[in-house]
This record gives structure tokens, C-alpha cells and sequence, in this order.
């Protein structure tokens, strides 16, 4: 069975949703095994805050202020994702939606 730590160690990781519960744990545990974690989230003094503490821990991180029903934000997280890291090798969109209609429909105003 592989390490979960060679699996994520290296990957810029961006995750929606950065700023509190799972997402915000997501992030600290990701960066624990190794990632570079990129946050994405509307409350950007609390996604700041987690960067602040990740990157004085030794990890990797970068806070974007997001709102994820605005696509024009999204696309700047992974704008800035690429710009700052060079890549992005995972996207985990844990931002609390309630989609009205199946993602593969791409019908953002749902």
C-alpha cells in the first residue's frame, strides 16, 4: 500500500471552502503530508490567517478570496494558483453549494 505522504507530498492542492470545517482542515492536513495548498474562500482574514499559520510551520500556502458562485473569482484562484506555484495538480471544491442541477450541465446561475 503506498504512503499517503509520498502520494500528496509536492502537489499544489487548490481547496474551495478553505476558511473554516473541513476545508480548513483539509488544508492543515494536506500541508502536513507535504502539499503546497493554495485557499480559496469569501472570508479572506480567516483564509490569510491559515496561510500565515501553514507557511510559519514551514508549509506552503497562499490565500485568494473567492466566492465560488462568481466565476470570474474562481478563475482568478486558479489563475493565481498557476502563477504563484507553477501548476495545479488537485482541485477539491469543498465550498458549501447547493447545486440545482447535475455539474456535468455547467449551469452556473443554478
Amino acid at each position: 500500500m503506498n504512503n499517503p505522504k509520498e502520494n500528496v507530498a509536492g502537489k499544489v492542492v487548490v481547496i474551495t471552502g478553505a476558511s473554516s470545517g473541513l476545508g480548513e482542515a483539509t488544508a492543515r492536513m494536506l500541508s502536513e503530508l507535504g502539499a503546497t495548498v493554495v485557499l480559496g474562500a469569501r472570508r479572506f482574514d480567516r483564509l490569510q490567517k491559515l496561510a500565515d499559520e501553514i507557511n510559519s510551520k514551514g508549509g506552503k500556502a497562499h490565500a485568494v478570496q473567492t466566492d465560488v458562485t462568481d466565476a470570474k473569482q474562481v478563475q482568478n484562484l486558479v489563475d493565481e494558483a498557476v502563477k504563484k506555484f507553477g501548476r495545479i495538480d488537485v482541485i477539491l471544491n469543498n465550498a458549501g453549494l447547493m447545486p440545482q442541477s447535475p455539474l456535468e450541465k455547467l449551469r452556473m446561475d443554478d
